[in-house]
């Protein structure tokens, strides 16, 4: 999730995005270290021209799933990112000249600073403030939305699954209900993701989800797209914790698809692939020397949080094992973002994020930017903010999969 969003945002600055772009964006190195000083507050130390917003929100919600709260300083950037509309850019250098017509606006990095905003603001140095940006970045959200009830990277390009998930969990972090978010002919992100669904006959992607279709319509599973819908599919987001009772994922196409089902689903698909090799992989990159296929840390992290949020946390034990055992040199290089997305695994199967096999994720962290602030006592607890808003500002209920027989968690949607 975390390469493809980046890479995305390189490849949008020139080209609508397509559905073979993610592909290829999904196997694409970090940006080079920016030859520039950067900016005070900000986590990582390479070039943040298409992810500065994106890994800032990601640290802020890994911290807070732990009870730690950023500096205000870094707090003060990521407010300093957003413009007027109530948008953010991947990233602006000059956040004091207004942004215009040139301004790339992103939604991805717009739905994440959302949430990051919402789980930071009631230990924040302006609480009223940060909630007012989270609201207006959730605000033009809305006023971007497509006419099928989906978002794409880019106002004004199509729908893709990945996008339109994060906003699902943009509007939940707010205490909005994403089923009542429609667009002018009516249509919700719900019934955009059913638009990626892949069916349980798929041969090759059962129960999968397409990023887009592709120049002909036709829908190719990917596990990115499928890990981000699985979790809006049932309203729930990147800082999901695993739901009770715990169910093994089947695939099932009903008469009447929903959204719902659809999700488990994607679960079912994702469970699939990890039993292959214990983790996801991704193609080389097109004319590297190496042709084998290379472990994809990132979306294998991804997948066990989804698995987790479906009630499948046996199917996605191995991957996380496989995690802790092999994805210390991968986050170290990667930054910020990379540690955020294991901490969010580590959150999800209730695993100690300080102890992730040899590495202390919070530690690698937290040294991403400047020093949190230090614990306050005087909070009873800090479960109440482990979501970053999902499950808590939220009314969790507890539904039966007609078809399946078992329980799973419906958090985020209102039926």
């Amino acid at each position: 999730m975390i390469s493809v969003r980046r890479a995305a945002a390189a490849l949008a600055a020139g080209a609508v995005l397509s559905t073979t772009a993610a592909g290829v964006a999904a196997a694409a190195p970090s940006p080079s270290p920016s030859p520039a000083k950067l900016p005070a507050g900000l986590y990582g130390t390479k070039d943040p021209t298409y992810d500065g917003v994106w890994r800032q929100s990601l640290a802020f919600l890994a911290q807070r799933t732990s009870g730690i709260q950023p500096a205000d300083q870094a707090v003060d950037w990521l407010l300093g990112q957003q413009c007027d509309s109530g948008a953010f850019a991947s990233y602006r250098p000059e956040p004091g000249k207004p942004c215009d017509a040139k301004t790339m606006l992103d939604s991805n990095a717009t739905a994440a600073a959302v949430q990051a905003l919402t789980a930071v603001q009631r230990r924040s140095a302006a609480p009223e403030k940060t909630e007012k940006a989270a609201k207006a970045g959730a605000a033009w959200l809305k006023s971007v939305q497509n006419k099928d009830g989906g978002w794409s990277y880019t106002p004004g390009g199509p729908s893709d699954a990945n996008s339109t998930s994060i906003a699902i969990s943009a509007f939940i972090a707010v205490g909005e209900h994403p089923g009542e978010t429609k667009s002018a002919e009516g249509k919700n992100p719900y019934d955009a993701l059913l638009t990626f669904a892949l069916p349980c006959t798929d041969k090759d992607g059962a129960g999968a989800f397409a990023y887009q279709p592709d120049k002909t319509g036709k829908l190719l599973a990917n596990a990115d797209a499928t890990a981000a819908a699985t979790l809006g599919g049932l309203g729930k987001g990147i800082t999901a914790r695993g739901a009770q009772p715990e169910q093994p994922p089947v695939c099932t196409d009903p008469a009447k698809p929903a959204v719902d089902r659809a999700a488990l689903n994607g679960a079912s698909y994702l469970a699939a692939q990890l039993a292959k090799s214990g983790h996801l992989t991704t193609p080389p990159m097109p004319g590297a020397a190496e042709t084998a296929e290379l472990p994809d840390y990132g979306n294998t992290a991804d997948a066990v949080v989804a698995l987790a949020a479906a009630g499948a946390k046996k199917e996605a034990t191995g991957a996380l094992a496989w995690l802790e055992k092999n994805s210390a040199a991968w986050a170290e290089e990667s930054g910020p973002a990379a540690y955020a997305q294991l901490v969010f695994a580590a959150h999800a199967m209730d695993t100690d994020p300080r102890s992730f096999g040899t590495t202390d994720l919070l530690k690698g962290l937290n040294a991403a930017g400047p020093a949190p602030k230090a614990p306050d006592n005087s909070q009873a607890s800090t479960t109440d903010e482990d979501e970053g808003g999902f499950d808590v500002w939220w009314i969790i209920g507890i539904g039966t999969v007609i078809g399946v027989g078992v329980g799973f968690l419906l958090s985020g949607r209102k039926k």
